[in-house]
């Protein structure tokens, strides 16, 4: 199967090196000189990584054949594509491929829906579910241990025990509105006429 690993950002320097916005877990093994990688769109490639380096906390590439920063300019936002053989799974037991989160139902520890995973951000600090909640807004989900307790790949869902606020700032905003009106009604109670005087 043919997942996203990486999207192609702005040139570096003037020869042909582009800066690209990692999208996968095994950089090392995905983006690693003489990978192959469709792109998308597909008429941008196939590209063959030449060269790899880390600079300033972001991984530059040079493919074969991209020579200046013109060339390289052209490639920016385009996705880089690998194959790669759905039955194999990380070495690490607690790591996931992108492909194996997507779509899975997200539920809090006491079964309360949360929403599904649309896409998993991959950023500099720590990787985000990108979850789509019932309403059709989105939550966004450390994927930490801390929150993530638990992935199970069978009965696709992934379990979280999330922090107040991180998907509750609206629950709380209902239960705000509930409170006023009861504190409402019981004035509405309080100032009600009571039974007929003598």
């Amino acid at each position: 199967m043919q997942l996203v690993v990486a999207r192609v950002g702005r040139a570096h320097g003037i020869k042909g090196e582009v800066t690209v916005e990692v999208r996968t877990d095994e950089p090392e093994l995905r983006l690693a000189p003489g990978a192959v990688l469709a792109t998308d769109p597909a008429s941008a490639g196939p590209l063959t990584i030449e060269t790899g380096r880390v600079h300033s906390g972001r991984l530059l590439l040079r493919f074969e054949g991209v020579r200046d920063r013109n060339a390289a300019e052209a490639l920016r936002n385009t996705l880089l594509i690998a194959e790669v053989d759905p039955d194999v799974t990380p070495e690490e037991p607690d790591e996931y491929y992108d492909h194996q989160l997507m779509d899975l139902d997200v539920v809090t520890k006491d079964g309360a829906e949360v929403g599904r995973i649309t896409e998993i951000s991959h950023l500099p600090s720590q990787d985000l579910f990108v979850v789509e909640r019932p309403d059709g807004s989105e939550a966004l989900i450390p994927f930490v241990a801390e929150i993530v307790v638990e992935i199970d790949l069978e009965e696709q869902r992934a379990v979280i025990d999330p922090p107040p606020g991180l998907i509750d700032d609206r629950a709380e905003i209902v239960s705000s509105r509930e409170a006023e009106a009861e504190v409402d009604s019981s004035r509405g109670a309080e100032n009600a006429p009571s039974g007929e005087e003598a």
